[in-house]
């Protein structure tokens, strides 16, 4: 069994028949792939940007090399590369939805509950207009440790960039995150 798991963490996409590996592959990653490209574009493109990714990772197999990365951060790379082609109308969203209800209205006494999600819109707010002002790259890394749950190392396979790199964006990226969301007394949000 673990040969197989081997195989299919590192398989010779040169050497074998592209159809029998190819849908293993897509068995195994396009699972996790659609849960993180949905949660960046929803469902919909999250099933084209998929299916693109496999048909593109098709295509150039002959330029992965086992030797040098497990599997999944090339595909994870792969997808990166086809979202960026989703990334203005993204921050379009981010920059809309800060500064959607820039007229508040009136807090309503009522109910602890109306209080708890205009504080909640509040904060989507800024982390919308926070993640709209971070750059490509920075929102990359962030984005792809966060909502695909990869290591540092394999965000660093998937971006083409050193694992250093990616851990120095990530610690910089939470550090200007919690800065905006988190009020102290000198950032009164």
């Amino acid at each position: 069994m673990t040969r197989i798991v081997e195989r299919l963490d590192r398989p010779d996409l040169a050497a074998r028949d592209p159809k029998e590996v190819f849908s293993r592959l897509f068995d195994e990653y396009a699972p996790p792939l659609r849960g993180y490209l949905a949660g960046r574009v929803g469902v919909h493109a999250a099933d084209d940007l998929v299916a693109e990714t496999f048909v593109v990772a098709l295509r150039r197999r002959a330029s992965y090399d086992p030797a040098q990365a497990p599997i999944r951060g090339w595909l994870y790379g792969i997808a990166t590369n086809l979202l960026r082609n989703h990334v203005r109308q993204e921050v379009r969203g981010f920059q809309l939805t800060a500064k959607a209800a820039t007229g508040e209205r009136p807090a309503e006494n009522h109910d602890t509950a109306v209080a708890g999600r205009v504080d909640a819109a509040a904060r989507l707010r800024v982390l919308a207009g926070a993640l709209a002002a971070l750059s490509e790259e920075d929102r990359d890394v962030l984005l792809l440790t966060s909502w695909a749950g990869l290591e540092p190392a394999e965000v660093a396979e998937a971006l083409g960039v050193p694992a250093s790199t990616v851990r120095s964006r990530l610690h910089r990226v939470r550090h200007r995150l919690q800065a905006r969301l988190v009020p102290t007394e000198e950032n009164p949000s």
